[in-house]
C-alpha cells in the first residue's frame, strides 16, 4: 500500500508561502534571500554553506527561505520576500505573464525529469488516451501542470478532455491516498514517495512526454543592483552541481537529512536527476517558449509572452 504516512509527512513539513505585503519585507544590505523546495541543487548548497563562502568576500551574507513549490516562490521574488530562488518550467511563464519582473539566470536542463503521471491502486487505465473524462491532479501554474498538457497532446488528446483538478501537493497527495481522483501529475521527491506504494503504477515518465528544465530565477532589480554576487552565486551552484553528478549516494543523504523525505525515496529522485547547471542557451530559450505559447494558446495565460525578454546576461569581467 502506498506510504500514505511518508508521503503526507513529508508534505505536511513544507511550510506555506510566506504571507507577504508589497513593502512587508524590505530588501536588507547584504543579505541574499533565496528561495529553495524540498529537492535538489539548493537544498545540497545550503546543507554545505558553499554559497556563503561565495559570497563573504563580497560581504554578503545569505537567509534560505523554504517554500511548498514553484508558484509561490515566485510570487515571493516579485513581492520583495526573496531575492532568488529554483523552479520548474511553468511557474516563471506564469510569473511573466503577471508582468514580475524577473530574470533568468541559469539553466538546469532536464532537471525536472523526475516526475511523471501516477494511477492510484485499482485504476483500470491503461495508457494516456484513457484520460479522457477522468480526474487528474496537478498544481495549477507548475511543471506538472505543463507535464499534464504535454502528456495529453501526445495522446491526441486536448485539455478539455479532462476534468483538470488543480491541488497543490499536500491536497493533491490525501486526494489520492484516498483513491478521490483517477491520476495524480507529480514531480520528486513526492513522485518517488508516491510510486512505491502497493498498487501504486506510473502511467508515464516526463522523460517519455516533454523535456522539463528548471531554472534558477532572481528578481530583476537584484540583478541588476548586485550582479556580482548573482554570478558568483550562480557559479557556486554550478560547483555544487558538478560535485552532486560524481556523488550521488552522498547527495542522497544530505537531501534526506536536510528535508525529511525518506531516504530510499530521496535516493529514487536523486538518481534520475541530471544536476548540470549551464547558461540559458538558444535551445533551452526556444523550449520554455514552446512551454509558454501552449499555456497563451490553451489561454491559460492572458498574453503572448517573450522568454527571451527575461533573460539575464552577467556583467563582463573586467581584465
Amino acid at each position: 500500500m502506498l506510504d500514505r504516512r511518508a508521503l503526507l509527512a513529508a508534505l505536511a513539513a513544507l511550510p506555506l508561502a510566506p504571507a507577504l505585503g508589497r513593502r512587508a519585507v524590505a530588501a536588507e544590505s547584504g543579505l541574499v534571500r533565496i528561495g529553495y523546495q524540498k529537492n535538489g541543487i539548493l537544498v545540497v548548497a545550503k546543507q554545505q554553506g558553499i554559497i556563503e563562502k561565495r559570497l563573504e568576500p563580497l560581504g554578503r551574507s545569505v537567509r534560505w527561505v523554504e517554500f511548498s513549490f514553484g508558484p509561490p516562490l515566485l510570487e515571493a521574488l516579485s513581492l520583495d520576500g526573496i531575492d532568488l530562488g529554483q523552479t520548474g518550467d511553468a511557474p516563471p511563464i506564469f510569473a511573466q505573464a503577471a508582468r514580475s519582473n524577473l530574470v533568468y539566470a541559469a539553466a538546469q536542463e532536464a532537471g525536472g525529469s523526475g516526475a511523471g503521471i501516477l494511477l492510484p491502486k485499482g485504476s483500470e487505465i491503461r495508457s494516456l488516451a484513457e484520460l479522457k473524462g477522468k480526474r487528474v491532479a496537478f498544481a495549477k501554474a507548475s511543471s506538472a501542470h505543463n507535464l499534464t498538457i504535454a502528456a495529453l497532446e501526445k495522446a491526441g488528446l486536448s485539455y478539455a478532455d479532462i476534468e483538470p483538478l488543480t491541488l497543490a501537493p499536500a491536497d493533491a497527495a490525501a486526494a489520492f491516498a484516498r483513491g478521490s481522483i483517477d491520476a495524480w501529475t507529480i514531480w520528486d521527491p513526492y513522485f518517488a514517495i508516491a510510486e512505491q506504494g502497493e498498487g501504486v503504477r506510473v502511467l508515464v515518465r516526463a522523460t517519455d512526454v516533454t523535456p522539463q528544465n528548471n531554472f534558477f530565477l532572481a528578481s530583476r532589480p537584484f540583478a541588476e543592483r548586485q550582479g556580482p554576487a548573482l554570478t558568483a552565486v550562480i557559479a557556486a551552484l554550478g560547483e555544487v552541481a558538478a560535485w552532486c553528478m560524481q556523488n550521488r549516494g552522498a547527495v542522497a543523504e544530505l537531501l534526506s537529512q536536510g528535508t525529511g523525505v525518506p531516504l530510499a525515496a530521496t535516493r529514487r529522485a536523486v538518481d534520475r536527476t541530471d544536476y548540470v547547471i549551464g547558461p540559458m542557451t538558444d535551445r533551452v530559450v526556444a523550449e520554455q517558449q514552446r512551454v509558454a505559447d501552449r499555456f497563451h494558446a490553451l489561454k491559460l495565460i492572458p498574453k503572448p509572452i517573450r522568454i527571451a525578454d527575461a533573460v539575464w546576461t552577467a556583467p563582463a569581467r573586467n581584465g
